[in-house]
């Protein structure tokens, strides 16, 4: 399922004057990465991810249409799932996106990622020959 692009318009518009804002595709979604720091997350399976943090978690919670954010069987402290009702409307994304956006300006900025190298030939030596015994001439 691929994940709502009106609702990526939304957060991209209340992004828009923050610095160092960046898309990637993860997670069956789509993620906005403020200062190299993942920030919120559309779902693919609907709803949105927000960080909000492990001192807040619990607090979130209990806000309408949230539930914990789950992955492999294991619950992300920091971070929570809200629904559609949640985000449905502007004051509603709005609110969310501001608590993901003050969480993330109290982490440090990450240096951007290295891309990875293409894999290529590591060395020009031969390759060794096998081990154990080498035969030689016709077996008989």
């Amino acid at each position: 399922m691929a994940y709502d692009e009106g609702t990526a318009a939304r957060v991209r518009k209340l992004l828009a004057s923050q610095r160092q804002v960046a898309e990637k595709k993860m997670m069956g979604g789509l993620c906005f990465m403020v200062d190299n720091v993942m920030c919120c997350t559309i779902s693919g399976r609907g709803g949105m991810l927000f960080r909000v943090g492990p001192e807040a978690h619990a607090s979130m919670l209990k806000k309408p249409h949230t539930s914990p954010m789950e992955m492999r069987g294991r619950i992300m402290t920091g971070f929570v799932r809200v629904s559609d009702e949640g985000t449905r409307t502007e004051a509603g994304l709005r609110a969310w996106v501001k608590r993901a956006l003050d969480f993330v300006a109290t982490m440090p900025a990450k240096p951007p990622a290295k891309k990875a190298r293409k894999a290529g030939p590591t060395s020009t030596k031969a390759k060794a020959p096998p081990r154990g015994r080498v035969r030689t001439g016709l077996r008989r």
